[in-house]
């Protein structure tokens, strides 16, 4: 029997606002456990909830960023549930109404492109953090989480493989840096999946019993807990049994999902509005200011460095890969807007793989997008070759001479020789000098030419221009 994987997504995004959803706690990560918790966030008798105006923002900007309805009045509403880092016994959270309805997030694996459905994005509290290790056997609790403001995003069912997964989340991951509600930091909890997974007939409708995978950090985690999660319950339904649906866990040491809790469904949780908080009314004239606010989104930005640059669609995707990175291709073609493929080229590859090799963000590169158009234009000018515009990013990454590239060319000597009469000259010197290779290529024998571009590249110190060394020895060797 063939199968079909039915995923959707639950993914909380950490708002990167400096206060709480409810209180004036701050949200700074790796503080000292529970010194980040006020009397809202531990739940003392008494103390009663106000709304973070800017964690509001941040929900409306992502509803606008991915064209979703805004409900107005949009409600909180408190779920239910009793764990040791849930200090009120339960989480202010919304249900019936959230601040965010529909939307889509475009996707590519591959070559196929896919639109994939929202349901729903809701602003809610954190819970705290059980913390079991170095306890001497017992647990401690550490609520500086406790009230840091979520927003969790939900997607359809619409993800038929762990790959279109990962697309989704990625997507997801770089739509919320790129408009600048949460830092995506995934070591840091800032972004986290849960994964529900079913899988059914090839060709039936009915969706078969999922199971949630909560809180994977990774995006190789989640392809390979959802890869996982899969096999388990084809192998389960082939053996002739049935699913439970429950929440299980991934462990990525044994690469394998396991129960963690029967899954609970929203009755479970006895939702009901939270008495303590008003509907929350948004105004058009709000959702316009919030507007006005977006940057250009990465799609949209995607297709336009295929339109206006011809660039290719791989191009396009890695340098809207983060705002930082379209920025600073931008930042660079403005100076040579006729060489973008060139500009492209260079950052991602010299540029990025130095970023790599030393774990820096492109925010802190030391050649600034100037300083590497002025290289660029050194090498379509024809003023250096692509061999010794290396040489110059070195030093100008190493900061030599004020990381000028003319300053760096002119003190170095890399100048590159493009007068045709002075190569004519060198080229004419070593066909006399290596007469038998020569011979062997006007015997045929390919190979003789490359070694004769060699020796003249070797005369001039590779200064030489090699696509004039090129013309001008095709010419001379047919003579």
């Amino acid at each position: 029997m063939q199968w079909e994987i039915v995923i959707g997504l639950e993914i909380h995004a950490q708002l990167s606002t400096r206060s709480k959803i409810f209180s004036g706690a701050s949200t700074a990560y790796g503080a000292q456990p529970n010194t980040q918790a006020c009397g809202i966030d531990i739940a003392l008798p008494g103390v009663l909830p106000v709304l973070n105006y800017s964690a509001v923002e941040r929900a409306i900007k992502f509803g606008l960023a991915v064209g979703a309805t805004i409900n107005s009045p949009s409600i909180f509403a408190r779920k239910n549930y009793f764990y040791p880092d849930l200090p009120k016994g339960y989480q202010i959270s919304q249900f019936e109404l959230p601040v965010v309805q529909g939307g889509h997030i475009n996707i590519q694996v591959e070559d196929i492109e896919k639109t994939i459905r929202l349901t729903r994005a809701h602003l809610e509290e954190d819970a705290g953090k059980s913390l079991h290790e170095d306890f001497h056997g017992m647990s401690g609790i550490d609520l500086n989480r406790a009230g840091t403001p979520l927003l969790e995003i939900v997607s359809e069912p619409d993800m038929r493989s762990s790959a279109e997964a990962a697309a989704y989340a990625k997507a997801l991951h770089t739509l919320v840096r790129w408009i600048g509600i949460c830092d995506g930091n995934m070591q840091e909890g800032s972004f986290r999946c849960d994964a529900n997974v079913s899988v059914r007939p090839h060709g039936t409708e009915k969706l078969g019993t999922r199971c949630e995978i909560k809180n994977l950090n990774s995006f190789r985690f989640l392809e390979k807990a959802i890869d996982f999660e899969a096999r388990r319950q084809i192998e389960i339904l082939e053996d002739g049994g049935n699913i439970r649906q429950e929440t299980r866990l991934y462990d990525a040491n044994r690469d394998e999902t396991r129960t963690m809790r029967s899954k609970e469904e929203a009755h479970d949780y006895r939702y009901f509005p939270d008495p303590d908080l008003l509907p929350l009314n948004i105004s058009k004239e709000w959702i316009e200011q919030v507007k006005a606010m977006l940057p250009e989104l990465p799609e949209a930005r995607h297709n336009r460095y295929i339109e206006d640059f011809g660039l290719s669609g791989y191009d396009a995707n890695v340098l809207t890969a983060t705002r930082e990175i379209a920025d600073y291709f931008e930042n660079t073609v403005k100076q040579l807007p006729a060489q973008a493929k060139l500009c492209a080229n260079w950052i991602m590859g010299e540029v990025s793989g130095r970023l790599n090799k030393e774990n820096i963000e492109i925010t802190h590169c030391p050649v600034s997008p100037a300083q590497l158009a002025e290289l660029l234009a050194r090498i379509s000018d024809g003023t250096i070759s692509g061999k010794s515009a290396k040489d110059v990013f070195d030093s100008m990454w190493q900061g030599e001479h004020g990381s000028s590239a003319d300053a760096i060319i002119a003190a170095k000597g890399l100048k590159q020789i493009s007068d045709d009469n002075e190569i004519e000259k060198l080229i004419d010197e070593v066909l006399a000098a290596n007469p038998q290779q020569v011979a062997d290529y006007r015997s045929g024998k390919e190979k003789a030419f490359n070694s004769l571009v060699g020796q003249v590249m070797k005369v001039t110190k590779g200064k030489a221009n090699p696509a004039q060394v090129n013309t001008i020895l095709k010419k001379k060797l047919l003579e």
